[in-house]
């Protein structure tokens, strides 16, 4: 069997690992192209002298005499910066894995598409910022798109092929992330220590503040916008707090389709790398009569504004996702530095959409020059330390 090429964007991140993992149990199926990473060149030089790809690529080019230095004599090119981290992505693989966190990823992503392979999406900020110019260059290139969000992933694997216009809904499930059950008065004085503990998934420290906020489960609504376009009316969100269930789609004759699935990112990475086929993976099955109940409940949009602020983003269209998404990634990063609490991410969030309205993005380009614009708006609205 002639081995699948492979390149890993964000190697070291939570998702790369998973991916890693999956490939390493079966070696021989697979050659690696390139493995990239923000600044960790330590943890990145032992990746690809395990799993020897073409390059390795560190974004942060201050990291790069430590990568080269731990991959002198191995043959593996060492790179670093904005320019070879593109380079990297833009290399034939037959499937590129996209898991840079936040827009960082926007231009290595395009990049992906543009050499028209297989890409597997866990960046969703891509397709909130930019989806409309996203989706337009897959068309172009004649790429295939396939989402390792385990929302999006368990919809995709649930439409299997089937016409959109049968569909009548889609349901997105959230955990409810840790503070599901807390007061407002609880949720005024989180911390971010508390907020990195999700109760079912092993994720990074910004994710886990977006589960706790549910703005992850707003981006994720406009990401399905974009992958499905069924129209946002049938874009329905739904707390599940055992993650059981990963999402369902009901057709217009009643039945109503769901994926279920243990709490491993590896179940939808494994989805995507073997698809159209399936493969093994180590994870256990699904013991439902040791789980015993599964649960649902509708979002509460009054604790959490998350859901009700990216959807009446995706409503407005044009830059407005955009902004959302750069206003978010600055509030983030306030709360996990303690500069801001964590019911004021919202709240300023919604400051930023309202005091910046930029026209529609035409071209990446736009959207980047959106993004930071949004950035700077976002940084001047924040309280002084």
């Amino acid at each position: 069997m002639t081995p699948r090429s492979i390149t890993i964007l964000g190697a070291t991140g939570s998702i790369g690992a998973s991916t890693l993992d999956l490939v390493r149990r079966g070696k021989d199926r697979w050659r690696v192209v390139a493995l990239t990473a923000n600044g960790n060149a330590a943890e990145l030089a032992r990746l690809a002298l395990d799993l020897r790809p073409e390059i390795a690529v560190v974004a942060d080019e201050a990291s790069l005499p430590a990568l080269r230095a731990a991959l002198a004599g191995s043959g593996i090119a060492a790179a670093g910066g904005a320019a070879a981290l593109i380079e990297a992505a833009s290399r034939p693989a037959d499937i590129t894995i996209a898991a840079i966190v936040g827009c960082a990823g926007l231009a290595p992503t395009m990049a992906a598409i543009e050499q028209g392979g297989v890409i597997a999406l866990a960046n969703k900020e891509a397709l909130v910022s930019a989806g409309d110019v996203m989706t337009a260059a897959v068309t172009r290139h004649a790429a295939t798109l396939l989402p390792i969000d385990s929302e999006h992933n368990a919809i995709f694997q649930c439409l299997a092929g089937n016409d959109p216009a049968h569909v009548r809904s889609i349901t997105l499930t959230a955990s409810g992330g840790p503070f599901r059950d807390w007061s407002a008065e609880q949720l005024a004085v989180a911390t971010p220590a508390q907020a990195v503990k999700h109760p079912n998934w092993d994720m990074g420290a910004k994710i886990s503040v977006d589960s706790a906020t549910m703005f992850n489960k707003g981006l994720e609504l406009i990401e399905a916008h974009h992958l499905f376009p069924v129209g946002l009316d049938r874009l329905r969100i739904i707390v599940h707090p055992q993650s059981v269930v990963h999402s369902m789609v009901e057709y217009r004759d009643g039945s109503t389709l769901a994926q279920l699935g243990p709490s491993d990112m590896r179940v939808p990475i494994a989805s995507a790398l073997a698809w159209p086929a399936r493969m093994d993976t180590p994870c256990a099955p699904l013991d439902l009569a040791a789980i015993g109940e599964l649960t649902f409940r509708a979002p509460d949009e009054v604790r959490f504004p998350a859901t009700r602020l990216a959807r009446q983003a995706a409503e407005a269209g044009g830059a407005t996702p955009a902004v959302l998404n750069a206003a978010n990634e600055i509030a983030v990063a306030a709360f996990l530095a303690g500069q801001i609490g964590f019911t004021r991410i919202a709240a300023h969030v919604e400051d930023v959409l309202s005091c910046y309205t930029p026209p529609a993005p035409a071209s990446l380009g736009d959207v980047v020059a959106v993004d930071a614009e949004a950035r700077q708006c976002a940084r001047s609205l924040m309280p002084a330390c």
